[in-house]
């Protein structure tokens, strides 16, 4: 996959991701170490947005550092292919083994403000995270696991409850209640 033709042929939802598509674009264009978490600056993350079969539960952990239930990935950390990177995460931070694509295409983008905070005892400055996100299915009966470094729980949520379980107002608002809104209009329409 190349997300660099993927960022540059994907359309966006509102003006929030069409003002992040620039900014990431810009940011690879200037910076060789985009995915590389060295770059103090800012650096590309994948998410996932994993639902179940009937597309109406979400998958959250419980982020110890964000004291927060949020979607699930990580760090690039030199991984290009941010799909892949989406897909290895779900798998490590809830323990799921079966994890369906449901599209190859970005489902979302983000551009992530982070505080800085303590990881692993080192002092890590605010930055951004450049976020690509896919959509992704997992079966809500496999049993699920948490990895305590990084949280505290994983659960499944009601679409609705997935928002209001976030403790971070702008994921709520901006984030989180938009891919719903995009979930449900795709699979309306289809």
């Amino acid at each position: 996959m190349n997300i660099y033709q993927d960022l540059i042929n994907y359309q966006p939802y509102n003006v929030q991701e069409e003002s992040d598509r620039k900014t990431i674009i810009n940011f690879l264009d200037r910076y060789d170490d985009a995915f590389y978490r060295d770059n103090q600056l800012a650096h590309m993350t994948a998410s996932a947005w994993v639902v179940n079969k009937n597309r109406d539960k979400v998958l959250m952990a419980y982020h110890r550092i964000y004291d927060s239930w949020s979607w699930l990935g990580g760090h690039c950390d030199g991984e290009e292919d941010c799909l892949k990177v989406a897909m290895k995460e779900v798998k490590e931070e809830a323990g799921v083994s079966s994890v369906l694509l449901l599209s190859e295409n970005i489902f979302s983008l983000e551009v992530l403000s982070v505080d800085s905070h303590i990881r692993r005892g080192e002092y890590v400055p605010t930055h951004l995270h450049l976020n690509v996100t896919y959509l992704l299915q997992a079966d809500e009966n496999e049993e699920l696991f948490i990895k305590a470094d990084e949280n505290s729980g994983v659960a499944w949520f009601s679409l609705d409850e997935a928002v209001k379980s976030s403790s971070e107002k702008w994921f709520r608002d901006n984030i989180y209640s938009k891919l719903n809104e995009k979930l449900r209009k795709l699979y309306e329409d289809n």
